[in-house]
């Protein structure tokens, strides 16, 4: 269950950076008023704590992702 909530939260700061990057526009700082208010730098935080642990997913044995996501 976590590793799918943190890869959930690593595409959508994925596709938020692909917003920046295409177009200029931050859709987290457009929804919490700014890229320096509280939320907006906890949204960024916590959609980097889940990139960092996605990282674990490409060191993981294959059978342990699947063992433990029930397949």
């Amino acid at each position: 269950m976590l590793d799918r909530l943190a890869l959930i939260l690593t595409i959508i700061g994925g596709l938020n950076w692909g917003g920046i990057g295409l177009f200029r526009f931050d859709t987290v700082a457009w929804l919490c008023g700014g890229q320096t208010s509280i939320v907006a730098r906890i949204i960024y935080t916590v959609v980097a704590i889940s990139a960092l642990w996605c990282i674990s997913l490409l060191v993981r044995e294959r059978n342990e992702i699947f063992e433990s996501s029930g397949k």
